[in-house]
């Protein structure tokens, strides 16, 4: 097997912006994510005209890269339109940086945009139903992650109330963050009495349906120190697939993460007790755990036991989903984007009330269509280099 090789801190986040969050009728997917890429670019004095690599895949144009090049009016040397579901964003960050490295863009945009709340209403999943899949009508992707969350409770007797403490985890940190769509308290009691969608999971436990934007800016590791204070350094970016759907996964209970993270970690250089923020692709309560554990923060089957007590929550030992992830704060169709944002800003100190002191690392996971594709990156302040 190959030794991955991965250019450490070399290039570095200058700009990570959210916009549109939670209701933008009238408004496109390309329009929002147009918006959230120049409002990125603006933050550090730079224009449409000056981004050479675009990286995007919205949820409704299947040739979304070429569009929001044409959309801002440019004509970039690399435009990647990926699509491996909510884990895309963090691969387009794993190719921004190769190719800026490499010399094959010098500014590279990864943008996203959908009206999925306004425009449609409901969860969209990229999965079709095979003839594995269609006899028994499962409905997609909540079914899937029905059959994780089940199995998990199989194996290793899971409670609700420990889902019930990741939902309410990241509630909590909704409430410290002014941009998130769902900001109510969130009791307990309230979660478990909640209306059950596909059995085990509750409305609780899936993520908002949302409108919204996010987009980031990166660029050379030398370049960023002249347009930003503190940039987030890229220190590793690692994918990993196992399947695509449900009934071809191995295990059930194990995800690709184990690979993506391991590569991440490898990369950087570091351990998940060095990681100071957590940013995960929550689609439903189970993926917490499953992350979790298969990043490292916990072994295998603990990941219910170690969120209990508020250890994921505000003033927690780990900061997980500081936002409020995609059952609190936002979810248009994919999250993965947002994971990325987050930890950036988390670098940059720009966080508000949510703000976690002396963030150093941070580390960003994405998650596609049903558990199927992983990707982690870390991210880091200049100690780090």
């Amino acid at each position: 097997m190959a030794i991955d090789k991965f250019p450490r801190g070399k290039t570095a986040v200058v700009a990570a912006v959210t916009h549109g969050m939670g209701e933008m009728p009238g408004y496109s997917s390309m329009d929002l994510a147009a918006a959230a890429s120049v409002k990125a670019l603006r933050k550090v004095g730079l224009q449409p005209s000056d981004v050479d690599g675009v990286f995007t895949a919205l949820p409704d144009d299947f040739l979304s890269g070429l569009g929001l090049a044409e959309y801002l009016g440019i004509r970039p040397r690399v435009t990647d339109n990926n699509r491996v579901g909510g884990a895309a964003f963090l691969t387009h960050v794993m190719w921004a940086a190769l190719a800026i490295e490499s010399g094959q863009c010098e500014t590279a945009l990864v943008a996203y945009g959908s009206n999925q709340r306004s425009a449609a209403g409901k969860l969209i999943s990229a999965a079709k139903p095979t003839a594995y899949e269609r006899p028994f009508q499962m409905p997609r992707p909540l079914g899937a992650y029905a059959m994780a969350t089940s199995r998990y409770i199989h194996e290793f007797g899971l409670q609700r109330e420990q889902l019930g403490a990741v939902a309410l985890a990241a509630r909590q940190w909704a409430q410290l963050n002014p941009d998130a769509y769902m900001r109510d308290p969130l009791a307990l009691e309230e979660y478990l009495s909640a209306r059950l969608v596909c059995d085990p999971l509750g409305v609780r436990d899936c993520c908002l349906v949302t409108d919204g934007a996010a987009a980031i800016v990166l660029t050379s590791a030398d370049r960023a120190k002249d347009l930003v204070k503190h940039p987030a350094y890229v220190l590793s970016a690692a994918s990993a697939t196992e399947h695509r759907d449900i009934t071809q996964m191995p295990s059930l209970v194990s995800t690709a993460a184990r690979q993506s993270g391991e590569r991440a970690y490898a990369q950087a250089g570091v351990r998940p007790t060095d990681i100071d923020v957590v940013q995960l692709y929550d689609a439903f309560t189970i993926n917490t755990l499953l992350f979790l554990e298969d990043l490292g923060f916990c072994a295998k089957g603990e990941g219910g036991a170690f969120v209990e007590g508020g250890r994921i929550a505000p003033g927690g030992m780990l900061p997980v989903n500081t936002n409020g992830g995609g059952l609190s704060c936002v979810h248009p169709g994919m999250y993965g984007l947002f994971t990325i944002v987050e930890a950036a800003q988390q670098i940059m100190g720009e966080c508000g009330a949510r703000q976690i002191p002396n963030v150093n690392l941070a580390l960003a996971h994405g998650n596609g269509v049903e558990l199927s594709c992983q990707a982690t990156v870390i991210l880091g302040s200049e100690r780090t280099l």
